[in-house]
């Protein structure tokens, strides 16, 4: 917990800035096969997450598992049972935590019955929505409409 203190003060509070410079340094330091052991070695870590329970658990493994593999263009889908669970889990403190401001914005899932917010509809898959959900930016292409119309906020896509 002191480490971790540490690096969230020297990333002046914010939660991302601060696992993005330690996965950086991470990944500088290890070699691909040191950092492809170390995550064989922790697989089976009792870890519980710091807040959400179980929920948070399984939104922490299925966010970062989205992270990886939008990044890499991998078609993996996930679950609908999860989907449902996690989006229905949206809280306004949640959407703070992560800096998401959906003013004037309704996300609506073209896959399941799902939606969330008022104002201008932005569609997309609800694992991509998840993402929005979670302050993550998505690639150009994977959602549509928004407030303007036709074009989806800056905010976010990358």
């Amino acid at each position: 917990m002191p480490g971790f203190a540490v690096e969230l003060l020297k990333a002046r509070g914010s939660l991302h800035r601060m696992t993005a410079r330690t996965a950086r340094r991470d990944a500088a330091a290890f070699t691909p096969g040191e950092l492809a052991a170390l995550l064989r070695e922790h697989a089976h870590h009792p870890w519980k997450p710091p807040g959400g329970g179980p929920t948070g658990g399984l939104a922490h493994d299925v966010v970062h598992g989205l992270d990886i593999t939008v990044a890499l263009g991998h078609p993996r889908r996930v679950p609908e049972d999860r989907l449902r669970l996690l989006l229905d889990a949206v809280t306004p403190r949640g959407l703070r935590f992560f800096g998401v401001d959906l003013t004037g914005i309704r996300l609506c899932a073209d896959d399941l019955d799902w939606s969330h917010g008022s104002g201008g509809t932005v569609h997309g898959q609800a694992q991509d929505l998840l993402l929005v959900l979670f302050g993550r930016r998505l690639p150009a292409g994977r959602l549509h409409g928004g407030p303007e119309g036709s074009r989806v906020p800056p905010t976010l896509v990358a």
